[in-house]
């Protein structure tokens, strides 16, 4: 494989902002910089008071005792009880974590002044702390709230009430919320339907999120394709996915990197080449958000090597002007699945030597190219050293690759004594790859303890797979009388195998197919 070029060297500068005018910096001491404000002419009325609070909640430090200094200063002022400045303080403890001091400002405004924003703010800093289900509470008490005049809702506070219910992923919040929302006649942009889909999608109803997408009475950005489209793909609906891509194609909305980034991964989950070199060619045209950029770069390398066109992946990852951990990881694990082991650990190399630091998918690659290119102790090292070297831990993913490894070597002592050292019940692969060792060389007794053993630690029979091994493993050996017997209580407990299925591109259309028992079949 011919090496590819190394990426330039990334500069790294020193980030640069402004500050408002009457902030002076001064250096001379680590804390200086967070109490210059009120030492150098900090801004004496609420206008200028509101601009350096919003400076301050937007700065990433989180560590800066600016927040209670630039109170105080308020307060001293008696601009506190302002209520545009008592909500940006709100807003700047919520952004440093602080809660307590957030809500003590929240419950204290003096005559029931709390307006929408003040309570915007308290679900939206309670959502980026992670809190989604204190936000939800927090949005239903603003719909609910009987102090003072009245919130009257807007659409800003339902989008983010929303986006609270979506993080919460809670099919019943998520109805609530908007319900409430719909009771209220809260007038909707853009921007809530927007989150509302989302909402739908991410609680996991995605035929209610088509519905509500379809019916916005409103004019659909590219965030609104985007959130349906990306949801039918995680959804488990490439083809719908794809064809909603060309629907928006059609409708004349220009794609941005996040529409050819779901696009791509629906072509790479159906695996639709050509749909996915007609997205590249967007990318090229300059329809899209560009091919330059290093996760669009990273989308194109997966889609072409999930599609089997490795090279045209090992191309667009030689094109690429700067690669991240994502790059080295799927370039990795496309080698190793089109059977170039040595590509991959060459590029594995490649990448250590960069010093970028390897995630769980590089290193499954890496496993995966091992068990292709028979290197079962160099496989067994990496598994190894992966929490101790890379700070990965070894996923089930991890732990499946290296049981077929070792079974295919014919080492079935140690891939029994690993399924059994595993602190998580093994998966459907891990026991099947342990299973068709045992059927490859015909050890009957193996694959029976392996069974007995899985009912016991999973507390029931297995799936289908395990027991069409176990009789197709007594099968091999001329036991079919014991194979019948499995397929048997198979057919009394009704454990039901999946058909198998595949796909196949034609002009573009992605076809599937699925196997359909005889006896099933109508004449």
């Amino acid at each position: 494989m011919a090496p590819y070029p190394s990426p330039p060297p990334q500069q790294h500068h020193p980030a640069h902002g402004t500050a408002p005018h009457h902030v002076r910096r001064n250096t001379s001491r680590p804390d200086a910089a967070s109490s210059s404000p009120l030492r150098h002419g900090a801004p004496t009325d609420a206008r200028g008071l509101r601009a350096l609070i919003k400076a301050l909640s937007a700065s990433s430090s989180s560590s800066s005792p600016a927040a209670p200094a630039v109170h105080a200063h308020a307060a001293k002022l008696g601009l506190d009880r302002e209520r545009t400045v008592r909500n940006g303080l709100i807003a700047l403890y919520l952004a440093r974590g602080e809660r307590a001091a957030a809500g003590a400002l929240f419950r204290g405004f003096p005559d029931g002044g709390r307006d929408v924003v003040s309570w915007t703010s308290m679900v939206t800093g309670h959502a980026r702390l992670g809190l989604a289900r204190e936000a939800v509470a927090l949005f239903f008490a603003m719909l609910d709230d009987d102090d003072g005049p009245g919130v009257s809702v807007d659409a800003v506070a339902a989008a983010a009430g929303f986006a609270a219910c979506a993080d919460a992923k809670d099919l019943a919040l998520a109805r609530e919320a908007h319900r409430r929302v719909a009771a209220a006649k809260v007038d909707l942009d853009a921007v809530a339907w927007n989150a509302l889909v989302d909402m739908y999608a991410k609680c996991g109803d995605v035929a209610a999120a088509r519905r509500w997408f379809g019916a916005m009475p409103v004019a659909k950005t590219v965030v609104s394709w985007n959130t349906m489209i990306s949801a039918l793909a995680r959804a488990g609906a490439p083809g719908e996915a794809l064809a909603l891509f060309r629907e928006m194609q059609r409708a004349g909305a220009r794609p941005d990197d996040a529409t050819l980034v779901a696009a791509l991964g629906a072509c790479a989950r159906l695996g639709a080449l050509d749909a996915g070199r007609w997205v590249h060619a967007l990318c090229a045209r300059g329809r899209g958000g560009g091919a330059d950029g290093v996760v669009v770069g990273n989308a194109l390398l997966d889609m072409y090597a999930k599609c089997g066109a490795v090279d045209q992946a090992a191309a667009v990852f030689g094109g690429m002007a700067r690669r991240d951990v994502c790059s080295y990881a799927s370039m990795i694990l496309g080698l190793a699945t089109h059977g170039r082991a040595g590509d991959a650990l060459a590029l594995f190399e490649d990448m250590r030597r960069a010093g970028v630091l390897p995630n769980g998918v590089a290193l499954l690659g890496v496993l995966s190219a091992c068990c292709h290119a028979g290197l079962v102790d160099e496989g067994i090292r990496h598994l190894g050293a992966m929490a101790e070297t890379y700070g990965v831990v070894p996923g089930i993913e991890h732990y499946g690759c290296a049981v077929d490894m070792l079974g295919r070597a014919g080492r079935l002592d140690e891939a029994e004594a690993l399924v059994a050292a595993m602190t998580v019940p093994p998966d459907a692969l891990v026991r099947g790859s342990l299973l068709a060792a045992c059927r490859a060389r015909g050890d009957v007794e193996r694959a029976e303890r392996v069974m007995r053993r899985m009912a016991a630690v999973l507390d029931r029979d297995g799936e289908a797979g395990d027991h069409v091994l176990l009789a197709n493993t007594y099968a091999s050996k001329g036991r079919y009388g014991r194979a019948v017997r499995v397929r048997k209580q198979m057919r009394r407990k009704r454990i039901v195998k999946d058909p198998g299925c595949s796909f196949i591109e034609i002009d573009g259309v992605v076809h599937e197919f699925r196997a359909v028992p005889a006896n099933s079949m109508t004449h």
